[in-house]
């Protein structure tokens, strides 16, 4: 990426400026009601954290070249000019204090959507080169290697063959015909290994047919965090021609947010057609096997559980209902937090702020706020259904020295999954 120059920064944002963000500029009426609803905002108290203040270069660009007042204040020098300083500031606030979990979106009383703006904003950043080296690094990664952090097929085949070894049957590569496409992130092919193994053990109970592609294994979307439609394109592109390649009729999204954002909200806007293929994530699988009687389990763990919602999955998503439905088939004490299902808080560490060094600080400093919801609730273990988010609750409770494990839904389905009697038929 070339060397920001402001001239491009101010170029790259208007460029951004569509009838959406003027309306949601010209609608804004100053309330303040987004900055308690942001956990970078409430766990700070820092007022550049403020969700539409992260917006100001790009609301004041907008007031100075398309409205009436704000160009006659241009014209008589009223109004500030946007300085390479400012965008640099900017960076920080747009990329490493903004989850893009749409908390804020919620509570807006003119329904402005600031995740939309936030990541028009990314656009024009990224655009002009103010984005962080290691949402850069990220992207480069993903379009060049095929994940954004590096793993190869090579990885994929070896995690494949460990995964075969320990379940005695073979996992499909490269299947035609199948009727699942299972997609990964990178952080479950490195850190979560076990999701493959839940994920194979379940298709082969519900008689499944299932596979992976070694042309398109990686479901993350580092062109959607970075904020570069572009590089997005290319990665959703690599899956569509994996699964008309292959034949699927549906392809599933991980325990990953922004991957099932990339590719069931996204994906069809970035190529520029329909898919021919349903895009479905895990967990709604999963509730589809259990109404149709396919996903059998046996044994009830009765540890105080409690669920975190990852944002992209079910504020972004509305994939609400079905991890409750799953849970309860499993666990005996389930509870809500106070804040959960549409309006939960953020984990802290979504929409690329994990993939950023600079902001580890602030990153655990709103882990704060899930800290807070868990105290009040006293519970044993804590669920969910995002790998980034997974690390992010485990790093928080180490951090605050919380002795509390942190669970994948679907690892924890095939963990109860009914076993086969040798000589009894079902």
């Amino acid at each position: 990426m070339s060397k920001p120059t402001l001239e491009r920064g101010i170029n790259a944002l208007k460029e951004q400026i569509d009838a959406p963000i003027a309306s949601f500029f010209s609608s804004c009426v100053h309330c303040g009601m987004c900055a308690d609803a942001c956990l970078y905002h409430t766990e700070t108290g820092d007022p550049r954290y403020v969700p539409i203040h992260k917006l100001e270069p790009m609301r004041r660009l907008w007031a100075q070249e398309y409205t009436l007042i704000g160009r006659l204040k241009k014209i008589a020098g009223l109004s500030k000019k946007i300085t390479a300083e400012e965008l640099e500031e900017w960076q920080e606030l747009v990329y490493n204090s903004c989850s893009l979990c749409g908390r804020c979106s919620m509570v807006c009383p003119v329904g402005n959507d600031i995740v939309y703006m936030i990541r028009k904003m990314r656009e024009g950043m990224s655009a002009a080169g103010y984005a962080p080296e290691g949402l850069i690094g990220a992207s480069t990664r993903a379009v060049e290697i095929g994940s954004p952090m590096g793993v190869t097929i090579k990885a994929v085949e070896a995690q494949v063959k460990h995964a075969e070894k320990d379940l005695g049957f073979e996992i499909p590569m490269d299947a035609e015909g199948a009727e699942y496409l299972v997609l990964m992130s990178s952080m479950e092919i490195m850190n979560y290994p076990e999701y493959l193994q839940a994920v194979a053990k379940i298709m082969q109970q519900a008689g499944k047919s299932w596979t992976i592609s070694s042309e398109a294994f990686e479901a993350t979307n580092a062109g959607i965090q970075i904020g570069a439609s572009d590089i997005a394109r290319v990665l959703v592109q690599r899956i569509v021609d994996a699964a008309e390649k292959l034949k699927v009729k549906t392809v599933i999204s991980p325990e990953c947010g922004h991957a099932y954002t990339a590719i069931r909200w996204e994906g069809a806007n970035l190529v520029g057609r329909p898919f021919d293929f349903k895009v479905q994530h895990i967990l709604e699988v999963l509730d589809e096997l259990r109404e149709q009687g396919l996903l059998k389990t046996e044994g009830i763990d009765d540890s105080r559980m409690t669920f975190h919602d990852p944002c992209q999955l079910v504020r972004r998503g509305g994939v609400v209902e079905q991890p409750r439905n799953l849970l309860k088939m499993v666990a005996s004490d389930f509870v809500e937090m106070k804040d959960h299902g549409m309006m939960n808080w953020c984990c802290g560490a979504g929409g690329g702020v994990s993939a950023n060094e600079d902001a580890h600080e602030l990153k655990i400093t709103s882990f704060n706020r899930k800290k807070k919801q868990l105290d009040e609730l006293k519970v044993d273990a804590l669920v969910t259904a995002c790998a980034n988010c997974r690390i992010q609750l485990e790093e928080g409770l180490e951090e605050n020295e919380m002795d509390l494990p942190v669970l994948g839904l679907t690892e924890m389905l095939a963990e109860h999954l009914v076993t086969e009697q040798p000589g009894k038929e079902e």
